[in-house]
């Protein structure tokens, strides 16, 4: 390691020789270690198929925050990192690469197909694992799992065969959600609503009688060709006498009953409605109550089917245009009503989902949503910020089956097999004999399994469940998920019932939600406002602290948070701030013999500096235990930036420089012991920057990755002399202010009259104030007597700075009458705008409130103008 710094920070001189000690050295490998305590943190695991984007970088630098300083703190401390096979991303790619060449899945075969998808895994899979080096994850890399590695599938399979035995895995005929482009079912937690324009279809379908006609809406009428009956509300007196008759489906001439149903509510539209068994969930559960037909009309693609007559082949919205036309033709459309209503996307493409009657494999919820309910709600796990809870609740609460079964090749295959004989074999090891009738002709199920299904075991199999490993016992269950609140329903809720289920224990006590990465207007980043943000172009010009120092200044729990650039130049100022503190630290400690302990003698700036580091060290730590990182990074920047850098090093400047060797050896000596803790503080959300000025400095230890966090303690608790040297400096600012009001610079020296009460601290510091408050003498004592005094006073003191001393007060006259003159002008347009009718009548209230601030702020010069004449005369 280098032991002096260049003249300016530069990144990409430093980061990666950083990150490459930090490997060499194995400070991010965790060990069972009965001597210390385990933190555990389990990565959300990133998509193979992804590239690191603004989203990744805030979760990461979130979960390394507090991995940093736990390790820091003397634990264990383990960061568990993955990636996740993301059946549906992933498969697409490789689809659409193959399409490229002019072949498709069906044509290679199943076995060929999944040999490219292993090749595309091994070629791109790594790509964000070294993305996320880059910004300078502290990641346990040797235990780097993936979700379909050998550990993980055995996982899966024991937790399919064991939930299938106690009957919690069935395979059956249910609705559900069908992605026509991606030609798989998905979960409801993967459908994603849309506000989106929309039409309701009014339709006449005649009484088969010829006694007239019902009426009826659509917002769907392309699945009028799969209707099986017709409902009214059995309380619905309008419809009553109709209820057992049948109605004559339109275009599809057919008869269809009228039923009645308590599902249909009597004050929406007519109070009748058409059902679909095979397109709508709802329409489905009607179906099975009274035993009615399930007529499928589309195929996988969303193409009408054979069942669809005339309309067979047609893509379902262009069916939809001609069975409306030919609906109108007939006499069958009465209107068509415009309406904006909710429509289910599918997360992945973005493509309208259809609900469709279909055979998969589920999973039975109500019993193990009841414990993970509980569990929450008990206080076993907590969620950061609480009110996420109240998320959790209302989708557990509610929650249907889970369809887990993925019409995909790239994923878990089902560890399930079918026998001549009807035998349905689910085997953790492939089977080779049916144990009902004998048979060896065994066929596997096709189908993969939701990715989501691999994904809520990560805590455990990711440690060696089923196995019963050191690190399980050791290291589970884990402490902290950091985590979007987006996929609460995705992924948290599924691991809690998992590990509930397979382990008799929560997976993590605490979940710590964090929001949504915004561009500064407030907006989502995506690909059509054309607001993202590569975090790697933002790390290659600023730097990787710089981008995670923003991403965590202003950060809350649960809030979302927005991205500019200015602010990631704001975090590069701050790094060089320090940079630059830390070279000049390291040239007046040039030649001297310093070590990093305190001195044994201790001034009052000493006092107050180490007292003030004693408490940001206090509440820093209390903040993260917390999970408010955004607060505590906001104290320790205060710190840094006006109390050390501002305050302190302006304070040694003048020890330093004086005669008094002791206190100028003292104040080099806290200057070290000052930065190098403060760095320790800082370490987990900048770690390149301390890493690298740390090492620069005397030191203890090898790392400051694995140094000793930093605590509280009393004998670093000096509030008295804080007090007094504060009640000091809160005199020179007032000072500058009243001399900066004035204009006068700082090369005007002018004698300062100090009236206090409490003279001891302003005799004490009588040359920090000289100093630093521009005095040419300063005087202290009671009852001054100053003529033509200009006054700064402070709740401890008065200072009188005689106005002769400021300035020259014919020029300066002069200088104000002239702004005096150019503020009443400006302020006499804004009036005559004011009073302008057209302008007042026709400007946008905001144009007019700005117009009106600008008065307020022209009126107010004018008044302290007026007064500094005043004082002059």
């Amino acid at each position: 390691m280098s032991k002096e710094l260049a003249k300016a920070y530069e990144p990409k001189e430093v980061e990666d020789r950083i990150y490459d000690f930090w490997m060499k050295g194995k400070y991010f490998h965790a060990e069972v270690d009965p001597k210390k305590k385990p933190y555990t943190i389990v990565i959300p695991p990133p998509n193979i198929t992804g590239q690191l984007h603004l989203g990744h970088a805030m979760d990461e630098t979130l979960q390394d925050t507090l991995i940093r300083w736990r390790r820091m703190q003397g634990y264990s401390a383990l960061w568990l990192p993955g990636t996740d096979h993301a059946s549906i991303a992933t498969e697409a790619k490789i689809v659409e690469a193959m399409r490229k060449e002019g072949i498709t899945k069906e044509e290679i075969g199943r076995e060929k197909f999944l040999e490219r998808a292993w090749a595309w895994k091994d070629q791109y899979g790594g790509r964000i694992v070294e993305q996320l080096k880059k910004l300078g994850s502290s990641c346990d890399w040797d235990r780097l799992r993936f979700t379909m590695d050998e550990g993980c599938n055995k996982a899966v399979n024991h937790v399919f065969k064991k939930l299938y035995d106690k009957g919690l895995i069935y395979r059956g005929e249910r609705i559900i959600n069908w992605c026509p482009h991606c030609k798989t079912s998905i979960s409801d937690a993967e459908v994603v609503f849309e506000e989106k324009e929309g039409s309701f279809w009014h339709l006449r379908y005649p009484l088969s009688d010829g006694s007239g006609y019902i009426e009826l809406a659509t917002t769907r009428p392309e699945t009028m060709l799969g209707d099986t009956a017709v409902a009214v509300h059995p309380d619905d007196e309008r419809y009553k006498a109709l209820v057992g008759k049948t109605v004559i489906l339109p275009l599809v001439n057919k008869e269809i009953p009228i039923i009645a149903d308590s599902y249909v509510e009597q004050d929406f539209g007519t109070g009748v409605v058409k059902i679909t068994p095979a397109h709508d969930p709802n329409d489905f559960e009607v179906g099975l109550r009274h035993n009615l037909p399930v007529i499928n009309v589309m195929d996988d693609g969303g193409v009408i089917n054979e069942n669809g007559g005339k309309y067979a082949g047609m893509p379902a919205l262009e069916a939809r245009k001609q069975i409306v036309k030919d609906l109108d033709e007939v006499g069958f459309l009465i209107k068509i009503e415009p309406i904006k209503h909710n429509v289910g996307t599918c997360y992945r493409c973005g493509t309208v989902v259809e609900p469709r009657v279909s055979t998969q494999w589920f999973v039975k919820m109500e019993p193990l949503a009841k414990p993970a309910i509980d569990a929450v709600k008990d206080g076993d796990i907590r969620f950061i910020p609480e009110r996420m809870d109240k998320v959790y609740y209302n989708w557990m609460e509610n929650i249907k089956d889970w369809c887990i079964s993925r019409q995909l090749w790239w994923g878990h295959q089902i560890p399930a097999w079918y026998c001549e004989c009807g035998e349905t074999i689910v085997s953790e090891a492939v089977p080779t004999v049916c144990p009902k009738c004998g048979g060896t002709h065994l066929t596997r199920d096709p189908d993969t399994l939701d990715t989501w299904f691999s994904s809520a075991l990560w805590p455990f199999s990711t440690l060696g469940w089923p196995d019963n490993t050191e690190e399980l016992k050791y290291f589970y269950p884990t402490n902290t998920l950091v985590t979007g609140y987006d996929i609460i329903f995705f992924w948290v809720a599924r691991m809690i019932f998992s590990g509930l289920e397979h382990m008799g224990e929560v997976p993590f006590n605490t979940v710590f939600f964090h929001g949504l990465i915004r561009d500064a207007q407030g907006r989502k980043m995506s690909k059509s406002l054309g607001n993202g943000v590569d975090p790697l172009d933002v790390i290659s010009v600023y730097g990787a602290d710089a981008l995670r120092f923003t991403l965590v200044t202003g950060n809350s729990p649960g809030n979302d948070l927005r991205f500019s650039e200015e602010k990631v130049s704001a975090s590069r100022n701050f790094a060089n701030k320090i940079w630059n503190a830390a070279r000049f630290i390291l040239m007046n400690i040039k030649g001297k013999d310093i070590d990093c302990a305190l001195p044994k003698k201790l001034y009052t700036s000493d006092k107050w500096i180490l007292n003030r580091f004693n408490n940001v060290t206090a509440a820093v730590t209390e903040n993260l235990e917390k999970f408010e990182l955004g607060m505590a990074v906001s104290k320790l920047y205060d710190f840094i930036w006006d109390d050390f850098c501002d305050w302190y090093i302006e304070l040694a400047k003048i020890r330093m420089n004086g005669a008094d060797e002791e206190s100028a050896d003292s104040a080099r000596r806290v200057l070290v012991w000052t930065m190098s803790n403060t760095l320790k503080l800082l370490h987990p959300f900048m770690p390149y920057i301390t890493e690298e000025i740390w090492q620069t400095l005397p030191h203890d230890g090898e790392a400051l990755i694995v140094a000793k966090w930093p605590e509280y303690d009393e004998a670093l608790s000096f509030p008295q002399e804080a007090k007094n040297l504060e009640n000091v400096m809160a005199l020179i600012r007032a000072i500058r202010t009243r001399r900066n009001e004035m204009n006068v610079p700082p090369s005007k020296k002018a004698h300062i009259y100090i009236d206090t009460a409490h003279p001891a601290p302003y005799e004490e510091a009588s040359e920090f104030i000289a100093r630093l408050a521009y005095g040419s003498k300063v005087e202290i004592g009671t009852g001054f007597d100053v003529q033509g005094a200009v006054t700064a006073v402070t709740d401890d003191a008065k200072a009188l700075l005689p106005m002769d001393d400021l300035v020259d007060k014919a020029a300066e006259t002069a200088r104000l009458n002239k702004e005096l003159a150019n503020a009443q002008k400006q302020l006499d347009t804004v009036k005559a705008k004011l009073a302008n009718e057209k302008f007042t009548s026709k400007a946008p209230q905001n144009v007019i409130d700005g117009v009106k601030a600008n008065g307020e702020k022209l009126e107010a010069k004018i008044k302290l103008i007026l007064e500094t004449l005043e004082s002059y005369q």
